[in-house]
């Protein structure tokens, strides 16, 4: 049995404790697979282990059965790659989501799809992680079990940290099958996923998902069949297992500095960030930005404009986000994520940021001057939150604007602006260096952003003549749009290239467009280049595939050296871009209901909980998407949804209400003033009620109500929907979904190039 972990951090050793006194003797005691062993093994996948444990009557069972129908499951409507908790201490323990044996399966579910497509070919995929608990075993596991079906691994040398918007821009410029990427993103620390990047370098949408899926349903069909399935594990010196490549190309940070150097880093920005006097501060949550960061800045010749937090890499993030108590004063560990945007109320009612409480900028940032930036990006380094730090008697002009801050001490705050307020202050200053050099006119420029995101981007964008695309949450969707534009460029050159949108839109985006910004408001973004990015074999792109905070830091740092010189705060220069392009719009929220507590340590406990929240998340999904797909086939009128929901909701008023739509995976409330999207999580038992308007008040009010209710059927609603309606609505609204995914898709095949000539090296 394997002795409890301890930690010299006290609050991590209390989450070891917890989780090793909830976890039973036979997962402590299982030796399934032995990744200390170097050499190459077999696992055996016996059909004992498909079924339910039983002490008596199957001690071998693992279960696998559930945790594959939960996989399934969350396969089909992922937003950010298949995550979930795991057992970080006995990472065999099948009753996570997140597990060695899972990893295993679906490794090798890829493998066997990948090799069936690809036969006699050479395939090359990347992987890598960041620093969550057991990344580096399931990147181990990863690498060796594709390494024993003859798929090469390309791998950071000592399999150490990358983003995973390099793994992703490496996967598309080095024309690879695909790649792996651990992480969970800014998720608590016991979190964890693999993302599985196509040859595009981006997100599986459901169909590719399905493939290795269906695979894992032969594998255990076979098991049943025959009683197992020998599983090869290669081993770790074999020679599909390369870091050698990585290590020659400086981990791809060398072309992805060239790759800035097309968009956001021309020297423009650059001699910026050059000439910055105070330091720019970049918190590395978690550590494993820094690593990568730090070169490109240094290759850049700006990384002594700055200073970091928090470079050590820390599986338990530097203890950001967590506390020795729960938000209903429990004396227990509690993770609030490393989500630095996260909000939540004390006992007396008032709101705080519980993740920046635990950055102690208090102290930290003591000595640092008045408008000090503080960039802060999570663990896979994608996203990224600005902050700065400004005078105290500043805290009316930023509730005037909506803008949040953090009491650091009476005579100073910090300003904390949400990724819909950063980012139209990024696209807006980016907009205006490239009209200030010429550049703007040479191509017409669009936007592709999720429907949950700011109104106010829509709103700037018409101001400046930029196309909007809208799209479903998630950077996958982002990417099939992209994907879409392309095709149209490639095949038809001189002719406009016209894409819809989930809102039913036909967007005529011009000639030879370029993307000036996509994103989302959970803190996610990239520009595109003037030109056309190429892989190595010659494929086209406007942008790369995944959100990136690097990205992100160049732009901010540029806009915060601007500032320097002409005497103005992030505060200011919003209000200023509020003014200048007639926002109306100039408010934002996001509610976040959680169901379950998804720290708690007991699985069992927390598969209960989270099956009666998934059970009230669906109703509350309901009771909204009914009606926008009633509406949408005629079954009911825009005047019958306002009378519904004036009779559910008699405290708000529905007068000015336009329309209702079902937007890919929520349903969006579009008012004359504001508007409303109702979002449930995929996978989770969440809901996220998003709101934009003229109001912050206003649209607080009408998220939080329309959030939190429910979901119980009025007779008034039944009236229009009935039951049968009501249990179809789900596949109905998937058909949709899928009908827009599908709809002018670019499903040119990956072809496999010649790699001794696109990378000049002989394998």
């Amino acid at each position: 049995m394997t002795e409890l972990m301890t930690s010299k951090n006290e609050l991590e050793n209390e989450l070891f404790k917890s989780v090793y006194a909830k976890t039973p003797d036979y997962i402590k005691d299982l030796n399934l697979m032995d990744f200390s062993n170097k050499g190459e093994f077999i696992f055996r996948l016996k059909r004992e282990h498909l079924k339910p444990y039983d002490r008596d009557l199957n001690p071998e069972g693992l279960n696998l059965y559930d945790w594959f129908k939960n996989y399934e499951k969350e396969a089909k409507v992922s937003t950010a790659g298949i995550r979930g908790p795991q057992n970080i201490l006995f990472p065999q323990d099948t009753r996570f989501p997140i597990n060695l044996v899972g990893i295993v399966l679906a490794t090798l579910a890829k493998a066997l799809v990948a090799v069936e497509k690809y036969p006699n070919q050479k395939i090359l995929k990347i992987a890598g992680r960041e620093v969550r608990y057991n990344s580096e075993l399931f990147l181990d596991a990863i690498a060796r079990i594709q390494a024993a079906q003859g798929i090469e691994t390309l791998l950071p040398e000592g399999k150490k940290t990358i983003p995973i918007w390099l793994a992703s821009f490496l996967a598309f410029k080095l024309d690879l099958m695909g790649g792996e990427y651990i992480t969970s993103s800014h998720g608590i620390s016991v979190k964890n996923a693999t993302k599985d990047l196509n040859s595009q370098g981006s997100q599986y949408l459901p169909e590719e998902s399905m493939e290795f899926v269906n695979k894992i349903r032969e594998i255990f069909k076979e098991t049943e069949e025959k009683g197992f399935y020998d599983i090869k594990i290669a081993a770790q010196d074999n020679p599909f297992i390369n870091e050698s490549i990585m290590k020659t190309l400086n981990d791809g940070v060398d072309l992805y500095v060239e790759y800035l150097q097309c968009g956001v880093a021309k020297d423009f920005n650059l001699d910026l960030i050059k000439r910055i006097k105070n330091k720019v501060v970049i918190e590395s949550v978690g550590g494993s930005a820094y690593r990568t960061l730090s070169r490109v800045l240094d290759k850049l010749n700006v990384s002594k404009k700055f200073d970091w937090f928090d470079t050590d890499e820390d599986p338990f993030f530097n203890s950001i986000g967590k506390y020795n108590v729960t938000p209903d004063g429990k004396q227990e560990f509690y993770d609030y994520s490393v989500d630095a945007t996260a909000t939540s109320k004390r006992n007396n009612g008032e709101k705080f940021y519980p993740v920046i409480e635990t950055m102690h900028y208090e102290e930290k940032l003591k000595n640092y001057p008045i408008n000090t930036c503080v960039l802060i990006t999570d663990p896979d380094h994608d996203r990224l939150t600005v902050t700065q730090k400004e005078s105290a008697d500043k805290i009316p002009f930023l509730k005037k604007w909506g803008i949040d801050f953090v009491q650091l001490d009476k005579d100073t705050i910090l300003s904390v602006f949400s990724a819909n307020q950063a980012f139209l202050m990024l696209m807006n200053f980016h907009s205006s260096q490239l009209k200030r050099e010429n550049l703007w006119k040479n191509h017409p420029r669009f936007m592709i952003k999720t429907t949950a995101s700011a109104k106010s981007w829509d709103e700037w964008a018409k101001n400046n003549n930029v196309n909007v695309v809208n799209v479903p949450v998630g950077f996958k969707e982002i990417a099939n749009i992209m994907k879409k534009v392309e095709l149209k460029i490639e095949t038809s050159p001189d002719e406009d290239v016209i894409v819809d949108d989930v809102l039913g839109s036909s967007i005529n985006l011009g000639v030879n467009p370029r993307l000036i910004f996509g994103g989302e408001e959970s803190g996610g973004m990239i520009m595109g280049c003037e030109d056309l990015i190429l892989s190595k074999a010659g494929r086209k792109a406007v942008a790369m595939r995944e959100k990136s905070a690097t990205e992100a830091v160049v732009v901010a740092s540029a806009l915060i050296a601007h500032l320097e010189k002409e005497g103005l705060s992030l505060s200011e220069y919003l209000a200023k871009v509020f003014e200048e392009n007639n926002i109306i719009s100039k408010f934002d929220t996001r509610v976040d209901i959680a169901y379950y507590n998804e720290s708690e340590p007991d699985i069992e406990k927390m598969k209960a909980d989270k099956i009666k929240g998934e059970e009230k998340r669906t109703m509350n999904d309901l009771f909204y998407l009914t009606m926008a797909i009633a509406q949408r086939e005629g079954r009911m009128t825009i005047a019958d949804v306002r009378r519904v929901l004036t009779d559910t909701f008699p405290e708000l008023d529905f007068k000015n209400l336009i329309s209702i739509k079902f937007v890919g995976d929520g349903t969006y409330l579009d008012f004359s003033d504001k508007y409303i999207e109702i979002r449930p999580s995929g996978t989770d038992a969440k809901t996220k009620a998003y709101g934009g308007g003229n109001s912050k008040d206003d649209i607080e009010k009408f998220a939080s109500i329309l959030g939190n209710y429910s979901g119980e059927r009025t007779a008034l609603h039944k009236n229009f929907v009935d039951d049968k309606f009501y249990s179809e609505a789900k596949d109905r609204a998937m058909d949709y979904y899928l009908k827009f995914v599908e709809k002018d898709s670019n499903n040119i095949p990956f072809v496999i190039p010649d790699y001794t000539k696109t990378l000049g090296i002989r394998f």
